[in-house]
C-alpha cells in the first residue's frame, strides 16, 4: 500500500494539483491529508473538490476548525492585516457554503490505520497529545516525547509546522509531511509517500518546485 501525505494546503489549489501530477509518476493508493485544507489561500473550494475527489482522509487542522468556529460577520478589524484576514474568511465561507464548512467542522482531529505490517499509522495535524500543537524539527526529543500522548501508533504522519522531517523517538517514528500551499521558501511544495508491506515501512519526501506567482 503506499500512501501520499500532504498537510497545510492552505486552499493553494494550484500546488495541490503540482503535487498530485508528481505523485502519478510514483503511484499511490490512497490520499492522506493532515488538515489545515482550505483557508487562507485564494481557492478553498477547489482544494476540497480535489480532496473529495480523490477520496483523501482527512483530519482537521487548526484553521479548518477556526473555518467552522468562526463567523466572519460577527468579527471587526482594528487594521489593514485584520481586514483582509477577515475578507479571505468571509471569501472562504461563501465559496465553500454551509455544508462544506459543517464538515470541516466535524473531521475527526485523529485517525488511525492499520497497515500490513502490524504496524497503526497514526494521522493527526499537530500531535497526538494535542491535535493543535505541531511537532518541530527543532525539538529536542524529551520536548517530542511530551507530545506522543498515551497511544501514539508506530508512526505518526503529521504536518502543522510546515517543514518536512522523518525522526523515531522512543520506537516512535515521526513523520512531518510538510506543506503543499505554505512552505517557508514558497518556492516549492512537500509531500511525502508512505509505502507500506509485510516487510516494513519505506518513507520517502519530495519536493515539488512551483512557478513563481504571476507579477501584479
Amino acid at each position: 500500500m503506499r500512501f501520499l501525505c500532504v498537510s497545510d494546503i492552505h486552499g493553494h489549489a494550484a500546488a495541490l494539483r503540482a503535487v498530485l501530477r508528481e505523485a502519478e509518476g510514483y503511484g499511490f493508493d490512497q490520499l492522506i491529508a493532515c488538515g489545515d485544507l482550505c483557508f487562507p489561500g485564494p481557492e478553498p473550494l477547489e482544494v476540497w473538490k480535489i480532496l473529495v475527489q480523490h477520496r483523501a482522509l482527512c483530519t482537521q487542522g487548526v484553521g479548518d476548525r477556526a473555518l467552522a468556529a468562526i463567523d466572519p460577520e460577527k468579527l471587526s478589524a482594528t487594521g489593514e492585516a485584520e481586514r483582509a484576514r477577515i475578507d479571505r474568511l468571509r471569501k472562504a465561507h461563501r465559496e465553500l457554503g454551509d455544508i462544506i464548512v459543517t464538515r470541516l467542522g466535524q473531521l475527526p482531529p485523529i485517525a488511525r490505520l492499520p497497515i500490513e505490517s502490524g504496524h497503526t499509522l497514526l494521522v493527526v495535524h499537530g500531535s497526538p497529545a494535542d491535535p493543535t500543537e505541531p511537532f518541530d524539527i527543532n525539538m529536542s526529543d524529551e520536548e517530542m516525547l511530551a507530545l506522543l500522548g498515551d497511544e501514539p501508533g508506530d508512526i505518526i504522519v503529521c504536518g502543522g509546522s510546515h517543514v518536512p522531517f522523518d525522526r523515531s523517538v522512543a520506537d516512535v517514528r515521526i513523520v512531518n509531511v510538510g506543506s503543499v500551499g505554505e512552505a517557508p521558501a514558497g518556492d516549492h511544495a512537500s509531500a511525502t509517500l508512505i509505502t507500506t508491506s509485510q516487510l516494513g515501512i519505506q518513507v520517502e519526501q519530495i519536493t515539488v518546485p512551483l512557478p513563481a506567482p504571476a507579477a501584479p
